[in-house]
């Protein structure tokens, strides 16, 4: 099984640092990625275009202050984003932003340079189903979904940018009123709500006005793709795509082959000769499609038409002439755009995002960029109250409590011990002691005579171990389901932490924490937890 490529070089593991050394960790080279990225500049109508964007905005001084900053030479910028969710999508999304603002001070104070943060809108992907709900943890545990009735959403292939939030808005707001309204800070938090998320309004024009007023006193900068007036200038790599698509797709199958005897797989799967560039025949607003190569030379497969139909690459590059916003970067291209558009000292991104990166050198590379600093954003687990007495009355810690299910559970049944029971602990010590014991004896008679049968022993002594560690589980799981009110509390305990068994801040959606603790309290308390260039994982207690 491959590993994690984002979990072995957080840890340093040196087969991970060969495809992407981790020199944010590094002052000296945190100072080299600045110089790198202040000899690049702005282009004046990218400026325009964020100015006017920005005009949408409810001001703010500070953004107005980064706005200029980056229209100046020698100012670098820290970028993060992210898939435009319902109600700013799972929580990482507020982590990712105050991430970015964070490490941008950092690198102003460390090399006297001005940073700016600056958020990418991921609005040219098609994803509606991850993106249209949001869940709101509840005293149970079990999370409400809120979700748009969005008719087609799992068929789409419509860019994000394009979808219009509809008629279902209201029922979803009335929905987090019913569930939050009782909650102290409930009014104001859902009062920005509601401005924001209006029927007329896109998911990315309600995204950012919602994220910038919650970081409107740090000056985060918004940069939408898909804003007509950047189209034109997104047209070169869009081209360089097509044309060079055979030497880029040789170049990261390449990298894929190395990621894969190192252990690790490809975060995005490379297709031979295949762009990295999707196109809508019918407009902005249509269908996207990957491309693919197919016959004769010099055409194009639309991958997914529902009528197979296929295209020139003259009738493309007319296209990129005529309209180029009917092109929308993959994946792997949007990092590309991004870097030729700003000069991006840092990238702050969560685990897929650095297995991206572990694949792009060599696209970096033929494209003449020098990668950003790679940084892993801030990762917290959220402790409240109620989180916090559940601990309390089970006695675990939250390190106790991330464990697997079944582990919590033996845990917990070693403290029935009065009732007659052996702790699970002390059943498994003895069975692997007492085995471990005359599998050693076993080994010394056959060592002289028979040196393979060692292997035999050994493939053994693992197998009886997992064997003995699943029977002990299986005999705590049974100890602690006796009592069921303690299982109800194991099971209400992981609901908040790892709802659905994935991290908290994968899943639970914004609401709940701004309207219980309140929007602007919230984010401060994520801001003054952030320390740059970090990445461990720690608790909120508000």
């Amino acid at each position: 099984m491959a590993s994690s490529f984002s979990a072995s070089w957080m840890r340093g593991d040196p087969r991970a640092l060969e495809f992407l050394p981790d020199r944010f960790r590094h002052r000296a080279a945190r100072a080299e990625a600045v110089t790198a990225a202040a000899s690049r500049t702005v282009a004046p109508a990218l400026h325009a275009a964020l100015v006017a964007r920005h005009a949408r905005l409810a001001p703010s001084p500070a953004r107005e202050r980064n706005l200029e900053l980056l229209a100046r030479p020698g100012t670098t910028a820290v970028v993060t984003g992210q898939q435009v969710g319902l109600f700013l999508g799972p929580l990482f999304t507020v982590y990712k932003a105050a991430s970015a603002i964070v490490a941008a001070r950092a690198l102003s104070e460390e090399t006297g340079r001005p940073c700016v943060p600056v958020f990418w809108l991921q609005t040219e992907d098609h994803d509606l189903p991850e993106i249209n709900h949001s869940f709101v943890p509840r005293a149970s545990g079990e999370a409400l979904r809120v979700a748009l009735d969005m008719p087609g959403a799992a068929t789409s292939r419509t860019p994000v940018a394009h979808c219009a939030l509809g008629e279902s808005i209201p029922h979803a707001l009335a929905m987090l009123h019913a569930e939050l309204g009782s909650q102290p800070h409930a009014g104001e938090h859902l009062e920005l709500l509601e401005r924001a998320y209006r029927p007329e309004a896109t998911m990315a024009d309600a995204f950012a006005e919602v994220l910038s007023t919650l970081f409107a006193d740090e000056g985060l900068v918004f940069l939408d793709p898909s804003d007509p007036r950047l189209a034109p200038l997104a047209a070169p790599l869009h081209r360089r795509s097509l044309e060079e698509a055979s030497a880029i797709a040789h170049g990261l199958a390449e990298r894929g082959d190395a990621l894969s005897s190192a252990g690790f797989s490809e975060q995005v799967h490379i297709r031979p000769g295949a762009p990295l560039s999707f196109f809508s025949p019918n407009g902005p607003e249509g269908a996207r499609y990957r491309l693919e190569p197919a016959s004769p030379p010099g055409t194009w497969h639309l991958v997914g038409h529902p009528e197979d139909a296929s295209v020139t690459t003259a009738e493309l590059l007319s296209w990129l002439e005529r309209e180029p916003l009917r092109f929308t970067t993959s994946a792997l291209l949007r990092p590309l755009l991004q870097d030729t558009w700003l000069p991006t000292a840092a990238y702050v991104g969560g685990p897929g995002e650095i297995a991206y990166f572990a694949q792009l050198a060599p696209l970096y590379a033929h494209m003449a960029l020098p990668m950003p600093l790679i940084v892993p954003r801030a990762r917290f687990r959220v402790i409240d109250d109620r989180v916090r007495r559940l601990l309390d009355t089970l006695g675990l810690s939250p390190e106790d409590a991330a464990a697997p299910r079944d582990e919590v559970l033996a845990r917990l049944a070693a403290q029935k011990t009065g009732e007659g029971f052996e702790p699970p602990e002390a059943i498994e010590a003895r069975l692997v002691s007492a085995f471990a014991s005359e599998l050693a004896r076993l080994s010394e008679r056959t060592a002289a005579f028979e040196p393979g049968f060692a292997r035999a022993l050994s493939r053994t002594d693992k197998t009886v171990r997992g064997g003995i560690s699943r029977l002990v589980a299986r005999y705590g799981r049974a100890i602690a389901q006796r009592d069921q009110v303690t299982l109800e509390r194991v099971e209400r305990l992981r609901a908040h932490l790892f709802p659905a068994g994935a991290p908290q801040e994968r899943t639970h959606g914004l609401p709940y924490y701004a309207c219980r603790f309140g929007s602007r309290a919230f984010t401060q308390l994520v801001l003054d937890a952030c320390a740059p260039f970090s990445g461990d994982l720690k608790d909120l207690k508000p």
